[in-house]
């Protein structure tokens, strides 16, 4: 029996639901071996998502204070996951820039399962099926990624 387009986007929309909380979930799990709050992983998303970010552009995109956001990014440098540069563009400022080599060795190895699991899952589907999972989520999460208003 073939499920309406009603049903269809229900499920989906259940399912969608599903994935995220399973995604906040495993992320504050992994968050919590390396000693991050959820404000922490967020802040490694958002740098890891965008690049460099200034404190301010930090606390637009969360909806954090500023002083959490000095709290949460002096954490993150504590760690050696971040550190602070000069803004080329404007020396007055910072931006906060993530650190590959840490993220390589603290964050990374507890994502590898999840990532060979995505990967073996994607292995499955056909060049158009991965054409339409793609168009999706580049629907889902909008289609301007560079949401970072200028600071």
């Amino acid at each position: 029996m073939t499920s309406s387009r009603e049903e269809l986007a229900a499920e989906i929309q259940e399912r969608m639901v599903r994935l995220i909380a399973d995604v906040i979930l495993f992320n504050h799990a992994v968050s919590a071996k390396v000693g991050l709050g959820a404000s922490d992983s967020q802040f490694m998303t958002l740098l890891q998502t965008y690049g460099p970010l200034t404190p301010r552009q930090l606390a637009e995109h969360t909806g954090l204070t500023s002083g959490t956001v000095t709290g949460v990014i002096d954490r993150l440098e504590t760690l050696g996951l971040v550190t602070r540069r000069p803004d080329p563009h404007d020396r007055r400022k910072v931006v906060v820039t993530p650190s590959p080599e840490a993220i390589q060795e603290k964050l990374v190895p507890l994502y590898a399962e999840q990532g060979a699991r995505m990967h073996a899952m994607l292995a499955t589907r056909s060049v158009d099926e991965l054409r339409t999972i793609s168009a999706f989520l580049a629907d889902a999460v909008g289609s301007d990624t560079n949401v970072v208003a200028e600071s």
